[in-house]
């Protein structure tokens, strides 16, 4: 994904906005924020896992898939510690991640179980593919060749999470209705990045 311009991977994502371009200069000013940030977001991306194979254990092919999925991102989590660790960085205090919360926001509320379940298949593909997006714009600018490496590993592993995401909620919901519901989520989600502040210590 690295060689494809910032449009075609936009594309590739379904994504209806693309990160502003200040946000990398920023991040890069504040590193050790971003770090902590993303270790928390790889921390959150496992529990969101086991939430949903505690909850539905009997979609056998959504526990078999997120299984491996639990096991990787706390991986990257150990991963994000290393690297502060290599710096002689501490890992800061978990911040509140309003981008989430806004995506929560929009899950459906009461009624239909299904429904939710679906939504939070969506929700999860949509916080896999924006990673993937900055992780890309990471792994493009920083101007430490190592952290370029770093973040490129990050970026195609989010890439197969959201592909993985996506396909999961079009198995259980079916696709015509699911695609309906993701471009709901994508048109939802440009209005919270066209509003959202711009913050250098966020990955969101």
């Amino acid at each position: 994904m690295a060689e494809l311009s910032e449009s075609d991977s936009l594309q590739m994502l379904g994504l209806k906005l693309p990160t502003d371009p200040r946000w990398v200069n920023l991040a890069e000013m504040k590193l050790e924020d971003v770090l902590t940030d993303h270790a928390y977001c790889e921390q959150k991306a496992a529990t969101s896992c086991i939430t949903l194979i505690q909850k539905n254990p009997e979609r056998e092919r959504m526990v078999r898939e997120l299984a491996p999925i639990v096991t990787e991102e706390w991986g990257h989590f150990r991963q994000v510690l290393a690297e502060l660790d290599k710096r002689g960085l501490k890992l800061g205090k978990q911040r509140k991640d309003e981008y989430v919360n806004k995506l929560l926001d929009f899950q459906q509320k009461g009624g239909d179980p299904e429904g939710r379940f679906i939504d939070r298949l969506l929700i999860n593909a949509l916080i896999e593919a924006r990673s993937c997006e900055r992780f890309r714009l990471l792994s493009l600018h920083l101007e430490e060749e190592r952290m370029r490496e770093f973040y490129h590993k990050f970026m195609v592993s989010e890439a197969g999470h959201y592909r993985l995401f996506l396909d999961l909620a079009k198995e259980y919901g079916g696709e015509k209705r699911v695609l309906a519901r993701w471009q709901e989520f994508l048109d939802y989600e440009a209005e919270i990045l066209k509003n959202i502040e711009i913050r250098g210590d966020r990955m969101h």
